[in-house]
């Protein structure tokens, strides 16, 4: 029997070690097929400023090449990829600055992105948060970049852009409005509170991802309970270690109310009492509802506090202009 475990052991070491070898080729591959398409685009663009007219010359050159690179190296080479090329150069015209981790489909994506610093800023963390192609285009297209930027913070993406080992702030990482349509509730006109939280629940690695950086799950529905007695219940709590601190979220499918922010404050205090350790920061509240109201939000202690933030949720993916009109609305607290 230590003969056949031994042996099924050795095999799955064998194993492991060729789907490292292919994971490796793969990559090795997938970098040499970005430095090429990127100088197939650098020479593009160097020869095309060599022609006398250069918009004629340009369509003349790609439209020849393509043809010649059809002919000997087969698909792969048709005019609208010869100058999806020429648009990566230009999008990236610093080589060095390419990472072996991004492949050809997410600078596809990435170069289309028109401004310089979002393109930096959803390129690195594309790299640090290891996103597939789908996650960076879901983050793109929730205007991920543009919601962070929208805070009253003004240095809100500086550690995203710059190399900057200052602490950060929960306002450099929470969001307003959240984009939860992948939950698929938009045409669910009478979902609840329990619905809602179950829904992120079975969805919880996209809503990962929808939080942001440094967020795991730690429980739903946790108990804490007062001296009396009395049991409260927390939708969903979470850690992040960038913060190093709990962060707890309370579902509301309605407009929030002062009511909503006592409950939340009196969770953060006895959450604090109960399960944070001395080497945890504060802990932080977020009140997730469908609809802000800017009084409350301005005359509650949402105004002073740290610690309590209210965003809302969308189970859509709004629109830039319907975006700017929400991010025109929000008022949001800074440290």
């Amino acid at each position: 029997m230590a003969d056949i475990v031994e042996n099924r052991d050795f095999i799955s070491d064998i194993k492991a070690l060729i789907n490292e070898a292919r994971q490796h080729v793969v990559r090795s591959v997938n970098t040499a097929m970005v430095i090429t398409y990127w100088e197939i685009g650098r020479r593009i663009v160097e020869e095309e400023q060599n022609g006398s007219n250069r918009a004629e010359y340009g369509k003349y050159l790609i439209e020849n090449l393509a043809k010649e690179l059809t002919l000997d190296f087969g698909k792969g080479f048709s005019v609208p990829n010869l100058r999806n090329f020429r648009q990566f150069y230009l999008a990236f015209p610093i080589r060095y600055t390419l990472c072996s981790e991004l492949s050809w489909s997410h600078y596809r994506l990435l170069m289309r992105v028109e401004n310089e610093d979002a393109r930096t800023f959803y390129l690195k963390e594309a790299v640090e948060c290891a996103w597939s192609v789908r996650q960076l285009e879901r983050q793109i297209n929730s205007f991920y970049y543009q919601r962070l930027l929208a805070s009253q913070n003004k240095d809100i993406v500086k550690h995203e852009t710059e190399n900057n080992n200052t602490p950060i702030s929960p306002s450099e990482i929470l969001k307003d409005p959240y984009i939860l349509e992948f939950l698929d509730l938009k045409e669910n006109k009478d979902y609840l509170e329990v619905d809602l939280e179950s829904a992120l629940i079975n969805r919880l690695q996209d809503f990962l991802l929808e939080l942001g950086k440094g967020f795991s799950f730690v429980a739903r529905q946790q108990r804490i309970t007062t001296e009396a007695g009395k049991h409260y219940y927390i939708d969903l709590v979470f850690y992040n270690y960038l913060l190093k601190c709990f962060v707890l979220i309370d579902l509301k499918i309605g407009t929030l109310t002062p009511q909503d922010v006592g409950q939340m404050d009196l969770y953060v205090r006895l959450y604090e009492k109960q399960k944070r350790t001395d080497t945890d920061n504060p802990t932080i509240g977020i009140i997730l509802c469908s609809q802000n109201d800017e009084t409350v939000v301005q005359y509650s202690m949402l105004a002073e506090s740290r610690q309590l933030f209210a965003s809302q949720y969308k189970l859509y993916m709004p629109t830039e202009e319907e975006l700017k009109r929400l991010i025109s609305g929000n008022i949001r607290k800074i440290e």
